[in-house]
This record gives C-alpha cells, structure tokens and sequence, in this order.
C-alpha cells in the first residue's frame, strides 16, 4: 500500500489537494503544516488525524492559481529532510566538541 495517496473525490483543481499519509500522525502533520504555511503561494495548509484508532492522517494544501498542490508538497518535504540534516549535522557537532573538551 502506498505511504501517499490523494483523498478520492477532492475536487479537480492542481491547486488544491488532499494528500493521505499512512502510518503517520501529528509528528509529521505539525512540523509539514509549519513549513508549507511559510511560503507565499500558500493559501491554506493543515492536517487532521480523522480517528485515533487509524493510522493516518489527511493534508490539505491550497495554493495559488500558479502552482499546483503537489509541487508544494514536494517542496515542504525536500526542506523538511533539508532541516532535518542541518540539525543532525549541528547535533553530532556539538557532541563531538563536547567530547574534544572532556577528554
């Protein structure tokens, strides 16, 4: 079964899209939602978790007329891994200098 896949019935425009992610929750909802609602062709981003008993979670993207749904959702994910390597980066940095310091 796939991870992504769009919820059937969403209505035919590029722009507005609702993407359901299996086996994920408000972890990857929170943070997605925070980094799509930042850029300017975004008109409304959020999530919902529709039950607890079920894995999963809905991801609304309305954007303008010039870019379609999928495009931005790519791009929230590309700077969420992007975000996530500078802070492992930054991380292990700063476990490594703090075992320079101890020896």
């Amino acid at each position: 079964m796939p991870k992504i896949a769009e919820l059937a019935g969403d209505e035919q425009s590029e722009c507005s899209r609702t993407f359901v992610f299996e086996d994920e929750g408000h972890t990857l909802g929170n943070v997605l939602k925070t980094i799509i609602c930042k850029y300017p062709d975004v008109n409304f981003c959020g999530y919902t978790v529709p039950h607890p008993a079920e894995n999963k979670m809905h991801f609304r993207i309305q954007a303008t007329k010039s870019v379609r749904a999928i495009d931005v959702l790519l791009r929230g994910l590309q700077d969420l891994e992007r975000l996530c390597d500078h802070m492992m980066e930054t991380f292990e940095g700063a476990v490594a200098s703090h075992h320079r310091g101890s020896a």
